[in-house]
């Protein structure tokens, strides 16, 4: 639906532009839409709620997670794999970052396949790695839900699960507190990128 809203918007605003027709209105037409365009998307990513994926994801015990439940606090979601090398790498950070910030959710959803979830717990208990875990998503669940095709991947929501980072790619420790400091602190100052693409 609001996507809908959103290219209804930009089309009525295109239509009124096509309506002049001199070479330098028609340029500053261009610059006009382009940033039009460009604010309006970025209201909406501002706003842009985590959707619940269609996967799914259960706690190693079995029991069924949803996205949804850690609404009601600031959360980090990391997205990981067993096989991941720089997921292995940010498993102490997260740690760090868990204790540092007790009013802050942290979880870490594997995207291990079902014949290699049985490697999962093997592997957080010789990391010492203390987030809870879940699993069921897989690349595709990346896909849906915007995050790119690779891991890590990791996403920081408001207390209403809105987003306030998404960041593509093994994430550094500033990454991460830079985005919670704004968010803990009434989100005073100057917000951090929204979208950050780490080049693995």
């Amino acid at each position: 639906m609001e996507d809908a809203m959103r290219a209804s918007r930009v089309n009525v605003f295109m239509e009124v532009l096509r309506k002049k027709n001199t070479p330098y209105l028609a340029a500053l037409n261009i610059v006009f839409a382009a940033i039009f365009v460009l604010l309006l998307q970025e209201g909406f990513a501002q706003g842009q709620a985590l959707r619940e994926p269609s996967a799914v994801l259960t706690d190693l015990k079995g029991n069924r997670r949803r996205i949804e439940e850690l609404h009601g606090t600031p959360a980090v979601i990391n997205f990981w794999a067993t096989w991941c090398m720089p997921c292995k790498s940010e498993m102490p950070r997260l740690v760090k970052l868990q204790e540092r910030y007790p009013r802050v959710r942290f979880v870490a959803i594997s995207i291990d396949s079902a014949d290699a979830r049985e490697k999962i717990p093997g592997l957080i208990a010789k990391r010492k790695f203390s987030l809870p875990v879940w699993q069921g998503a897989s690349a595709d669940t990346l896909k849906e839900l915007e995050l790119g095709e690779l891991v890590p991947a990791t996403v920081i929501l408001d207390t209403d699960g809105m987003l306030v980072g998404r960041i593509e790619g093994e994430a550094s420790e500033k990454d991460i507190s830079s985005r919670l400091d704004w968010l803990l602190n009434g989100r005073q100052g100057k917000q951090p990128k929204l979208i950050q693409k780490n080049d693995w």
